[in-house]
């Protein structure tokens, strides 16, 4: 048993989504009794001292999660930098861009001491990790606040790791969920199983709570889940629709269409490999292109497309991040999701 779900209601865990959610998804989730998650990886250290400060205030005492990416950030020549940009430069075109133009910084940031300065002030009684674990220091330093440490594992090799390196729960990824895979010993696309493959094999392989991610729906998945030795469940296409998350509305309209039947695992809009519904520039490039620079470089380039295209009211270039099961996403508040997953497990 994981610790801090005795202290909610159900053992549903809202997965982290930057860019769709701040802390009004957060606070409405643990006011439900599940742990609502909240995304750092994209935010200032003044966004998230602010976020934290108002989840402490918002979530009255509940326990909830801040999750930050532990990446190393690349270093790029300048043939590949030129390459990628070539590829794009007839969409810059199209727009009306220069690529001289395009912000210098590196996009999403791991997780480092002044995200820990944070933790150490406000608490929180989940940190959870993308992409492995921070160096030995920091992961003790965020141990000692009380913490516990959860982080994502899409192979049964990357639970061993984690589990022999600190993790106090794992959640295994399948390869149905959408955004960011969370893989870093091997990333062989070829390597990548199904939630209820994956699921069971760490069950039996590590001797730690094991929540299930990827797939998780309905009830009928989280009855599955559970069936199978979950200790929780953690999903996130399901919480899109939710009345207090912040998807766009265009995120929104291909999730209630046709167009959601369909989702690919693509590197051209991060240059991390994550999973959504294609756009425009994944049917024209490939889902998948040699020339993406690695991640988080290739989201400067392609992020200042989106903004463009957005602007027009087109969602050529847009993040459209979502499940395999995303037709099953229903309309509602962040409560009444929760009771239906919830209905899987009693």
């Amino acid at each position: 048993m994981i610790p801090v779900l005795s202290d909610l209601t159900y053992p549903i865990i809202q997965a982290p989504m930057a860019g769709v959610q701040g802390v009004r998804l957060v606070a409405a989730v643990c006011r439900a009794g599940a742990l609502g998650s909240l995304p750092a990886a994209m935010l200032s250290h003044e966004q998230l001292d602010q976020a934290l400060a108002a989840l402490n205030a918002e979530c009255g005492g509940a326990p909830y999660n801040v999750n930050f990416f532990v990446h190393r950030t690349p270093s790029v020549s300048a043939e590949q930098q030129a390459a990628w940009l070539a590829l794009l430069q007839p969409y810059f075109d199209e727009l009306g861009l220069n690529p001289a133009d395009l912000p210098q910084s590196g996009g999403r940031q791991p997780f480092d001491e002044a995200a820990l300065q944070l933790l150490e002030t406000y608490k929180p009684a989940v940190v959870s990790f993308h992409f492995g674990l921070p160096a030995p220091k920091l992961l003790q330093a965020v141990k000692a606040t009380g913490a516990q440490v959860w982080s994502s594992a899409t192979t049964v090799a990357e639970a061993h790791w984690l589990a022999a390196n600190g993790a106090d729960a794992i959640i295994a990824q399948g390869r149905e969920a959408g955004g960011h895979r969370g893989w870093f010993l091997n990333h062989d696309t070829g390597g990548q199983a199904g939630t209820f493959a994956l699921l069971p094999q760490v069950v039996c392989a590590i001797d730690k709570p094991v929540i299930a991610a990827g797939g998780i729906s309905n009830a009928a998945a989280v009855r599955a889940a559970r069936a199978l030795g979950a200790a929780a469940v953690q999903a996130g296409t399901a919480f899109l629709l939710a009345d207090e998350a912040d998807t766009r509305p265009a995120h929104r309209a291909a999730l209630q269409s046709a167009r959601a039947e369909e989702t690919v695992v693509t590197n051209l809009l991060s240059g991390g490999m994550a999973r959504g519904i294609p756009n425009r520039l994944m049917h024209e490039l490939g889902a998948v292109h040699p020339a993406a620079l690695p991640f988080p470089l290739a989201g400067t380039a392609v992020g200042a497309l989106k903004t463009a295209a957005e602007a027009q009211g087109s969602d050529d270039f847009s993040t459209l991040w979502a499940g395999q099961n995303a037709p099953l996403a229903r309309s509602g508040t962040a409560a009444q999701i929760v009771g239906w997953l919830a209905e899987g497990w009693v």
